[in-house]
């Protein structure tokens, strides 16, 4: 279960106001994601994340920010700290530069969790080929409105393209895994190799 804070705390937030318009960088002026969500509360946003996701709405908002600021020296973290309530609409304190990478790295942390998990399910056998499409669906349509709240058009064209070339996957995954169930197995820790169907060692 995950542990992090659900809401702004004072430990992530510096807890100064947002700076005056006419301090605002330009590209964060034109910055326009999330403003589907212009009139949603930290909480409500947080809540729909928890109930689908890993992550916190803080995570998702500071980690698509990191993208969307990244230049050729790397992440524009105090920009994104600084006018953080400018950039997205329900958070409503700044975040100092610590903060920002703080949440960005339990971003990246939960999605390497969350994708060794799926992949496990996927890989063990433990679905059927209709079960896993079954999931693939339904984790494809919360990835696609995330997408839209964003502010990205998914044209139908480009969502069953997508759908298609997700399908494919799964199947050369499915395939790969079961070859590799009976065949040697090496330890992603200790680099051990033994045969899958050791169970002792």
């Amino acid at each position: 279960m995950d542990d992090s804070p659900d809401t702004e705390t004072p430990e992530t937030a510096d807890g100064d106001d947002a700076a005056p318009d006419d301090e605002i960088p330009e590209d964060v002026k034109k910055y326009d994601r999330f403003k589907k969500i212009d009139t949603a509360t930290y909480d409500r946003a947080n809540e729909f994340l928890r109930e689908r996701t890993y992550v916190t709405a803080r995570e998702w908002a500071i980690a698509r920010l990191c993208a969307d600021f990244r230049t050729e020296t790397g992440v524009e973290m105090t920009k994104i700290g600084e006018n953080l309530p400018e950039l997205v609409p329900f958070m409503t304190d700044t975040y100092t530069p610590q903060a920002v990478n703080q949440a960005r790295s339990s971003f990246d942390e939960k999605v390497r969790k969350a994708g060794a998990t799926f992949l496990y399910g996927a890989m063990s056998d433990f679905y059927t080929a209709e079960e896993l499409d079954d999931v693939m669906y339904e984790v494809t349509e919360v990835a696609k409105f995330l997408l839209e709240v964003e502010g990205v058009d998914l044209a139908v064209e480009q969502e069953l393209a997508a759908e298609d070339q997700i399908s494919s996957v799964m199947r050369d995954v499915r395939e790969h895994s079961a070859a590799l169930r009976h065949d040697e197995v090496c330890c992603p820790e200790c680099g051990h190799e033994f045969e899958a169907g050791d169970a002792g060692q």
